[in-house]
């Protein structure tokens, strides 16, 4: 009884101290971002890495995404004799759930992964201590630029996914079920208001807080973390918790941002 008691209370005050520090991370990279004078050229070089480099994927799994709900769709459709709503199911589909979700599934594990693994082997490699002993802030000339280029390019990335997971959607239905191709895209036009694409908008912004904000804090703590540790080993198992804890707060949040605009 004593030692579950213990483990019990080791573990509270250990979930405690990493969410107060995960919190103060946040907030002292936010008031990073609005520090003048402000540098374009980082931030630019994190879109390019974020949102450009990511492209290729989002745009494949956007296409394929698109395409399964236009077969998907059409099959439960045609049970009810409304096979013309299939362009309203794929872009309601799209645009509110599995395009901001998908997204940034997909940026976690090739962005986010990558942004944990950089600051943790510089941490690892005392580089973060370097910056510190030269009196430049790691906040400002590290974190600001990748959070705030994540906050720009999820958005743009989610966009791409919406486009072209429509595109493959009508690609599906009218190719091979014979759908009218007005019929579709005038479903989508009459059933999709601006409150569908503000609940895309907001998701894709905060998944992109999320994304970085994780990744780049467990990175930047890696030597205070349980699961961590110096070495290639530490950081190995920490960019896999950084990935795992960044999918499930995105799942986490998906839903309470639907609860809250729905």
């Amino acid at each position: 009884m004593y030692l579950l008691l213990e483990k019990i209370g080791s573990g509270t005050l250990e979930f405690l101290e990493t969410s107060g520090r995960m919190g103060m991370f946040l907030m002292r990279a936010l008031t990073s971002m609005f520090q003048m004078p402000f540098k374009v050229n980082p931030v630019v070089r994190q879109v390019h890495f974020i949102g450009a480099r990511s492209a290729f994927v989002i745009l494949f799994t956007g296409l394929f995404t698109g395409m399964v709900l236009g077969l998907q769709g059409y099959y439960t459709l045609r049970k009810f004799g409304s096979e013309g709503f299939l362009g309203s199911a794929v872009a309601l589909s799209l645009i509110r759930e599995l395009g901001p979700v998908l997204t940034a599934l997909m940026v976690i594990g090739r962005a986010g992964s990558a942004i944990c693994a950089e600051v943790g082997i510089m941490r690892n490699s005392e580089q973060i201590d370097a910056l510190e002993c030269m009196a430049v802030d790691p906040f400002r000339f590290l974190i600001a630029p990748k959070l705030l280029a994540g906050i720009i390019a999820m958005p743009l990335l989610t966009a791409i996914f919406d486009v072209i997971g429509i595109l493959g959607g009508y690609l599906v239905g009218t190719g091979l079920f014979g759908i009218n191709p007005g019929a579709y895209f005038q479903g989508m036009y009459t059933s999709v208001v601006w409150a569908d694409v503000e609940m895309g908008l907001v998701k894709s912004l905060v998944f992109g807080l999320l994304m970085v904000w994780i990744a780049a804090c467990k990175g930047f703590y890696l030597h205070m973390e349980r699961s961590g540790g110096f070495g290639a080993e530490g950081v190995s198992r920490t960019t896999t918790d950084a990935v795992v804890l960044s999918s499930v707060s995105v799942l986490v949040w998906d839903y309470l941002i639907s609860a809250l605009l729905l």
